[in-house]
């Protein structure tokens, strides 16, 4: 592996909560990669101790606690550490709350304590619900469909006040879908509820058919149509957002590639890129489901001087189809 692009040799020593999950660990090992010193923070709650990359400190713990881990030697914190499992949070919202937004006013205590000043926060397309417009920009309503998204919506709004009242370097990046995998660091969610890996599933013999919910949306082919980016592109989003973060500036940049590919484009993809059949199994819309969700990216690109360089939807899978056939051990 290589350096990630355009990002300055400038060592530093960086917190990163939520570094044993899927994005949160491809960010650290883009951090290591780079020359930085890194700690992930991390419950295990929804991460995995193996996801860790080589390199980093390890803390099992919660952010509530990040002030007896933090301390003035750390130049700055990456902060995954949240729920986000969109049904979950409707059917159990408080614990959506207590951890997303009372663990971060937490982790916002303790970097004011220790005099930590920077933050990258993982945010999420879910803040703006159903969009009045395509591509989203930032400057779109926000009006989440579900505690997740309020959730998340709820912690960009305290990290505005804490730039404007004590002078916090930060930026929230928006993710739309994130795909793929970077060296041993991939997709392990537990329940799984993404689209790529749940059709590599099928594609390993590990469930019969992917279920399509609804195919008579007013899109090319009546399915949703979603913006796909690769995981190795939003990590390095990440490393450039710490040197763009300006002291008492709340940045929120979308991340995607301003392109979107439909439920069954992924489904065929899959098809080609693995050789294997993939059956599908009509459904129902899923309530809140709109029908495009595609980014544009443009302040990321303006301001962080950011380009996503792995937009091919076959290169996304076909690195998440090794990922997926590796961590198989049924798979010959």
């Amino acid at each position: 592996m290589s350096t990630p692009r355009n990002i300055p040799a400038d060592p530093k020593k960086y917190l990163v909560t939520g570094g044993a999950g899927y994005v949160g660990s491809v960010v650290a090992q883009h951090l290591l990669e780079a020359g930085h010193t890194v700690t992930v923070l991390d419950d295990l709650s929804t991460g995995f101790r193996e996801g860790v990359p080589a390199g980093a400190a390890f803390i099992e713990g919660r952010i509530q606690d990040a002030a007896r881990h933090l301390d003035p030697s750390y130049d700055g914190v990456l902060h995954f550490a949240a729920f986000s499992q969109v049904g979950e949070s409707v059917v159990n919202p408080e614990k959506y709350w207590v951890n997303n937004v009372g663990g971060t006013t937490a982790l916002l205590a303790a970097m004011r304590e220790h005099g930590v000043r920077t933050l990258v926060f993982s945010s999420t397309a879910a803040t703006y619900g159903e969009p009045v417009s395509s591509p989203i920009t930032e400057t779109d309503p926000t009006a989440p469909t579900s505690p997740y998204g309020a959730s998340k919506l709820a912690v960009d709004h305290m990290i505005s006040g804490e730039a404007t009242a004590h002078g916090l370097a930060a930026v929230s990046l928006r993710y739309f879908n994130v795909a793929g995998a970077y060296g041993s660091c991939g997709e392990r969610h537990d329940p799984e509820s993404h689209l790529i890996p749940l059709v590599l599933q099928v594609a390993l013999g590990k469930r019969e058919s992917i279920n399509v919910y609804g195919d008579d949306y007013p899109t090319p082919d009546g399915t949703c149509v979603r913006d796909y980016i690769h995981v190795a592109d939003l990590a390095e989003a990440h490393l450039l957002a710490l040197t763009a973060a300006a002291p008492g500036e709340h940045l929120i940049c979308n991340l995607g590639n301003g392109n979107g590919f439909s439920v069954r484009e992924v489904i065929e993809t899959v098809r080609k890129v693995t050789g294997h059949p993939v059956p599908e199994t009509a459904a129902p819309r899923r309530s809140g489901d709109p029908a495009v969700l595609v980014a544009s990216a443009a302040t990321a690109t303006e301001r962080l001087g950011w380009q996503p360089s792995r937009a091919d939807l076959a290169g996304i899978i076909a690195d998440a189809w090794q990922f997926a056939r590796r961590e198989d051990t049924t798979t010959p």
